[in-house]
């Protein structure tokens, strides 16, 4: 199964990779991590990540795309894999739609989960994290135990306003990716709006 997972900030992504690279026994691939692991590797791909990253720019789209085909030739991938945080627009989806057409590598499946926004504002602007041990809590769906809640605090990236600002770039820059797979006939969505497990249940029926 070989799949890619897409959704805004606080859709239930995790959540929802590691319920499917447990079932599938396919391998979670991160852009984030696979960037950190080249570099920490030395391999030609890293050291010119490196070299963006170094003085502060981004990684071109060209050179993650093609981190990412290297990296889905290794033999953990022949099982499969999901990726997670990649492609996050659609020159990144064009891109390593093409790459991976010449690599002989096809996707099964692009599973976007759907949660309107004002429901992704609740889930972020509720969590609060304990300074002392680093635990996350929210306020209405998992608050702090008594004896924790007077030291929790938000993260300034947990803020209404910064969460707005999240969810417009999601929706400039990301969500276009949906139509394009849309078109390709692989594109599953589900409602996030849902409990986690009943989310997973969805998943693993359209999957199925």
């Amino acid at each position: 199964m070989r799949l890619i997972l897409i959704g805004p900030p606080a859709a239930g992504k995790g959540t929802q990779a590691a319920k499917l690279v447990e079932k599938y026994g396919i391998t979670h691939l991160s852009s984030g991590d696979m960037l950190r692991a080249a570099i920490k590797a030395g391999t030609d791909l890293g050291v010119q990540a490196a070299a963006y990253m170094d003085k502060g720019n981004l990684v071109p789209d060209d050179l993650v795309v093609d981190m990412m085909v290297e990296r889905v030739k290794e033999s953990d991938c022949d099982d499969g894999f999901l990726l997670d945080g990649f492609p996050r627009s659609l020159p990144q989806a064009e891109a390593l739609d093409s790459a991976l057409s010449e690599a002989g590598v096809s996707l099964d499946a692009i599973v976007a989960i759907k949660v309107p926004d004002d429901m992704i504002v609740g889930r972020i602007t509720g969590r609060r994290m304990d300074p002392e041990t680093g635990d996350i809590y929210h306020m209405d769906f998992s608050p702090p135990p008594a004896e924790v809640a007077s030291r929790v605090v938000q993260r300034q990236d947990d803020t209404e306003e910064a969460c707005r600002v999240r969810l417009e770039k999601y929706h400039a820059e990301t969500a276009p990716v949906l139509p394009y797979y849309e078109s390709t006939g692989l594109l599953k969505e589900v409602d996030g709006n849902a409990a986690p497990n009943v989310v997973t249940e969805q998943i693993f029926d359209i999957l199925s």
